[in-house]
């Protein structure tokens, strides 16, 4: 069901967000049936991607990460995938009374998940590293993760469309401030705590 959702926020979003709120899917659910398998995508791909084919910034001289280097890094950014959706759903469930929600951390939960799917799925990119192919495949799934939330938060938070939009861009600045601060927060970890170790080309 959650993959017919997934290709359903390609076609027909907005239809979709109407069947995924009738569905009321618990915490626990969202979060073992559907982060934990999304988080995998970049985290695995980017694990491959290191150690396989290699870093690029001009399209040669390709920079290999070490195995036992790229593992902890992937863990890393696997388990802060999980952190970052649930701060933002309940970011999201603090903010909702100002702007007339009254729906539960559940569906917040699934606002936030769905919303960042396109992010999660763009994680594919990190198979081929090229610096300037992932951050082409990032932007434009970024764009389409904002189209979604833009439609999806009266459908699920229940509320007109005039306050939606008003909420929608506070949740977007949630969103880009927590992306900024994982972003942040893997460049400090990778610079002490989990040092990279490069394999010469």
């Amino acid at each position: 069901m959650f993959i017919n959702h997934m290709v359903g926020m390609f076609y027909h979003p907005k239809e979709e967000w109407g069947t995924i709120h009738e569905e009321r899917y618990s915490v626990v659910h969202i979060f073992f049936a559907q982060i934990s398998i999304l988080a995998l995508i970049p985290a695995v791909c980017m694990y491959i991607g290191t150690t396989q084919v290699g870093w690029t910034i001009t399209g040669d001289n390709y920079v290999k990460l070490a195995t036992g280097s790229a593992l902890p890094a992937a863990l890393a950014s696997y388990f802060a995938c999980w952190v970052a959706v649930a701060f933002i759903a309940y970011s999201i469930h603090w903010m909702e009374k100002t702007y007339g929600g009254h729906v539960a951390l559940n569906e917040c939960l699934i606002l936030t998940t769905f919303t960042a799917t396109p992010l999660f799925l763009s994680g594919l990119a990190a198979l081929y590293p090229h610096l300037w192919f992932c951050v082409s495949i990032g932007l434009v799934a970024l764009l389409y993760s904002v189209y979604l939330l833009f439609i999806g938060v009266p459908v699920i938070m229940e509320i007109p469309e005039d306050r939606a939009f008003f909420f929608s861009a506070s949740i977007l600045t949630v969103g880009l401030c927590t992306l900024v601060g994982m972003i942040v927060t893997c460049v400090i970890l990778w610079d002490t705590v989990i040092p990279l170790n490069y394999i010469a080309p």
